[in-house]
């Protein structure tokens, strides 16, 4: 069971910018419905840290847990570049962030291996456009926001 997909996007603001709204995790929150998102580790964000984020409507609902893997953020001329895995009981795989300079902005790319246990192979078409539709909503709200 596994549905990867890719969103890329182009924005002006600059690299560190970008960087720093993809990478504010409690902030994905205010764009995925139902859901809220507690980092479990003290800041700054790094390898190892943990966060969870909740999705559900009062007591149902699950805990999607990711921990970082790799934390290379953006320098001049360096292209920044994070990598999570999730560890949960129901959604597992990982999800990356690139951003690099382009133009007079910022080029994202957003790749994620969505597996959800238990989900027939048969839903992975439905995964991949579930993913896409809800991440790429997030990015734009995260890009939006000052």
């Amino acid at each position: 069971m596994v549905a990867l997909f890719s969103i890329e996007r182009y924005s002006p603001l600059p690299v560190d910018e970008v960087w720093r709204r993809l990478t504010r995790w409690e902030r994905h929150a205010a764009h995925v419905p139902l859901t809220r998102i507690s980092v479990t580790t003290p800041p700054p964000t790094r390898v190892g840290t943990v966060f969870v984020a909740r999705t559900g409507l009062g007591p149902v609902g699950f805990d999607d847990p990711m921990e970082i893997v790799r934390w290379d953020p953006p320098s001049p001329g360096v292209v920044g570049h994070c990598r999570l895995e999730k560890r949960g009981t129901v959604v597992v795989g990982w999800a990356e962030i690139e951003v690099s300079a382009r133009d007079t902005g910022s080029w994202l790319v957003w790749r994620e291996d969505l597996r959800v246990r238990r989900l027939p192979r048969l839903f992975d078409g439905t995964t991949v456009l579930s993913g896409r539709l809800l991440f790429g909503r997030a990015i734009t709200g995260l890009l939006a926001e000052r």
